[in-house]
């Protein structure tokens, strides 16, 4: 079994359908504006699937989601700090992270100059996703639901991040 699935498989039924194309566009995050010259943001697609292990080509270009309790990093315990596998912008402090339970690595804060936000109406109903602002590499959700002091879990895709101890 695949351990990506593939958000738009995630739609059913002719209602869900409908909503999402009514819904109008997602509208991007001005953060990335500081990115707006980044080399990665000319990358092909077909160089993006060179660069990138099937896996996280799917994440970070295709913004699909991988099985829950597949990636080593929701046990990663070190030191360090988690970085866009696309291109390697640091993103999460491990200090941040927490174990959710849901099976993603998950974080309480994240570094907010390095990421960009936009509504994602793909299932039906409204979520925050959020991506790295220099590749703009999907990474995953954000939620109202995590623990002090933001009260934030960024539900991230491992596949999307590396981990760089230190």
């Amino acid at each position: 079994m695949s351990t990506i699935l593939h958000r738009r498989t995630l739609l059913t039924g002719a209602g869900a359908l409908a909503l999402s194309a009514c819904s109008g566009p997602a509208v991007a995050d001005p953060s990335e504006a500081r990115f707006a010259d980044s080399p990665f943001r000319d990358l092909s697609e077909a160089r993006w699937r060179r660069r990138l292990p099937a896996a996280a080509y799917r994440v970070l270009r295709q913004e699909g989601t991988e099985q829950p309790y597949s990636s080593p990093l929701d046990d990663e315990r070190r030191q360090g700090v988690y970085a866009c596998r696309g291109c390697e912008l640091p993103l999460f402090r491990s200090r941040w992270k927490y174990d959710s339970g849901t099976g993603w690595p998950s974080f309480y804060d994240v570094m907010r100059d390095n990421v960009g936000f936009k509504t994602d109406r793909l299932i039906g109903i409204p979520r925050t996703e959020y991506h790295c602002a220099r590749c703009l590499g999907h990474q995953g959700h954000v939620f109202n639901d995590g623990p002090r002091p933001t009260g934030k879990r960024y539900c991230n895709n491992g596949v999307a991040l590396i981990f760089q101890p230190g």
